[in-house]
């Protein structure tokens, strides 16, 4: 995905509305100048002391006329303005998500929460300040610029000339000079808001942690240190700011002390009334008021090319992808052989192989268990099963086909160790397996994962609320409920990812017990770290530094190999 297309794409889709926001802007703009006109005109007419009323009767009803416009009219612009943002930002967090989803079994071996925070606070909320405060704003002071400078030039082209050179140093070479001057300032202001955004997240996923080890203070000291380097960031930028301001105030006092003299001299010569010297200059002061937000809009370029490129960053790459339509789905959901051919992987050029040259074949409807200490590369074979990741070597086939992330809901279902339960009732939460099953089919899903006493007893039955979590039910019978919603999607394929982690040794005997008799007739596999229930399984594989160490059934490897005898005599407590 290229970075245009988090930009161009809506700046195509909302042009319309986009040239009646800067159309609206400059009439509120014209307006507003065309007020200070007539009001300085007023001003020196009255005076003059008219004999005769009717001499303002014209200015009066004029002023009041574009006083009424200017209000209006800015309204409107602003009115606009947000209403095409707010579209745009809706289709940004849509095509966010879409970015997302699809990563969703391996988003959390890129991304820390803090990014993903980051990415909506502070990126896509970011970018609207680019059509509201850089695209909009510097469209309308070119167009307000060059409208001033044509209109002087047809009093007088030499001091039109001056003019638009004074002019343009508000336009065009202060905020070059900012631009140069604070992009790097504004870059790491961002950066600094989101490691701040990283490491609040985190803390607050492991609170408990902090409080247990007792290093509240510490987290505290720490992240009030890093505040206060992001608020004297934010000082210097300011201090710029003040300077910045400094300069245009004193490139717009110069303007309107060369507008006075100029005026002057027209006067002098007949060229103008004397009653128009406060009209120019006083218009002068309106025109330079507009074209001052210049330099903060074009300084702020940089920021949004970060946020452009940390939305880019989180594309997932498009070999990991492959859609598949209906009809191969039906073809493939039947059977599926999993074959991994000299597979390696590793999360980084510099990281260890976590995964090195592993070759397997599970047959279907085979039981197989993958055993191994935490960190030798059990999860990431799930991953590369499931095509979240690609191996850097070697292949993974499934019926002959590479995998993929479709393969998800197409080959496999998951049952994880703490499996997503939503605040929704209990058929609700079973029927995320398929959403067009029927109530007899959640029942017969239910009974296979033996819990339908449980919720036959309950007074709303299917409609009884889960709560949040699931946390209205024990932890055996949360791995029941998720077991069902994975039997109701009904693949050849069923992935156990250490999913009686936590329970007692009598609940666990029993869900596993659960599990392997109503999935007998699919291939299961099996992540764990001990061996209850191992018996059960046709085949099993040790990984030991990302290789398999062992492999053979339970009797085979209980003769032949003494590390895995003491391995399960251990686990007996023998």
């Amino acid at each position: 995905m290229n970075g245009r297309e988090w930009v161009q794409p809506h700046l195509k889709q909302q042009k319309k509305l986009m040239l009646v926001t800067v159309l609206l802007g400059l009439i509120g703009v014209t307006c507003a100048a065309m007020l200070m006109f007539m009001s300085g005109y007023l001003i020196s007419k009255s005076a003059l002391q008219p004999y005769n009323v009717m001499a303002v009767y014209v200015p009066i009803v004029a002023t009041r006329a574009f006083s009424i416009g200017s209000a209006v009219f800015l309204y409107l612009e602003r009115l606009v303005g947000h209403d095409v943002v707010l579209r745009i930002l809706a289709n940004m967090r849509t095509k966010l998500y879409r970015v997302l989803e699809p990563q969703a079994l391996f988003i959390r071996s890129r991304f820390q929460s803090g990014d993903i925070l980051g990415l909506l606070s502070e990126d896509i909320e970011h970018l609207q300040n680019l059509y509201l405060r850089t695209i909009f704003p510097s469209i309308l002071a070119v167009f307000v610029y060059s409208g001033f400078i044509i209109t002087i030039g047809a009093f007088d082209v030499p001091f039109a000339l001056m003019m638009a050179l004074l002019l343009g140093v508000i336009v065009f070479l202060i905020p070059f000079v900012s631009l140069l001057i604070i992009q790097k300032q504004h870059i790491q202001l961002r950066q600094k808001r989101n490691t701040l955004y990283q490491k609040l997240t985190d803390t607050v996923f492991g609170l408990t942690d902090w409080q247990a080890s007792g290093r509240t203070t510490e987290f505290l000291t720490n992240f009030m240190k890093d505040e206060e380097d992001l608020v004297t960031m934010e000082r210097r930028i300011k201090r710029w700011h003040h300077i910045r301001d400094a300069f245009i105030h004193l490139v717009v006092g110069i303007t309107m002390v060369s507008m006075i003299i100029w005026t002057g001299e027209q006067a002098d010569v007949g060229n103008i009334t004397i009653t128009v010297i406060a009209a120019f200059v006083l218009m002068t002061l309106s025109i330079t008021a507009s074209l001052a937000p210049v330099s903060d809009a074009i300084e702020r370029i940089p920021s949004y090319k970060d946020s452009i490129v940390r939305l880019t960053s989180v594309e997932v790459e498009k070999e990991m992808i492959s859609v598949q339509d209906d009809e191969q789905k039906k073809e493939v959901a039947g059977s599926a052989t999993i074959h991994f051919d000299s597979v390696s992987y590793r999360y980084s050029e510099a990281s260890k192989w976590t995964i090195n040259d592993v070759s397997l074949t599970i047959p279907i409807g085979k039981k197989v268990a993958i055993l191994g200490k935490s960190g030798v590369g059990k999860s990431t074979l799930l991953k590369l099963l499931t095509g979240a990741v690609q191996p850097v070597k070697g292949e993974i086939l499934l019926n002959d086909e590479q995998a993929h992330l479709d393969n998800l809901s197409t080959y496999l279902s998951v049952l994880n160790q703490k499996p997503h339960l939503f605040d929704m009732t209990v058929g609700d939460n079973i029927r995320l397996g398929r959403e067009d099953a029927e109530d007899e089919a959640v029942w017969r899903a239910l009974d296979q994962a033996q819990i339908t006493s449980l919720i036959e007893s309950l007074p709303e039955g299917l409609d009884t609320p889960m709560h949040e979590m699931g946390k209205r039910f024990s932890g055996g019978e949360r791995q029941r409920i998720a077991f069902a919603r994975v039997l109701l999607q009904d693949t050849p394929i069923i992935v156990l990812d250490e999913p009686t982690i936590g329970l007692d040794p009598k609940t666990e005997h029993e869900l596993l017990h659960t599990m392997f008799q109503a999935a007998e007739d699919k291939t299961i596999i099996w992540v764990t770290h001990h061996l209850a229930g191992i018996e059960q399984m046709d085949e099993i594989i040790f990984l030991e530094n990302g290789r398999i160490a062992m492999q053979g059934s339970h009797e085979e490897l209980l003769r032949t190999n003494k590390k895995y005898r003491q391995l399960y005599e251990m686990d007996k407590g023998i």
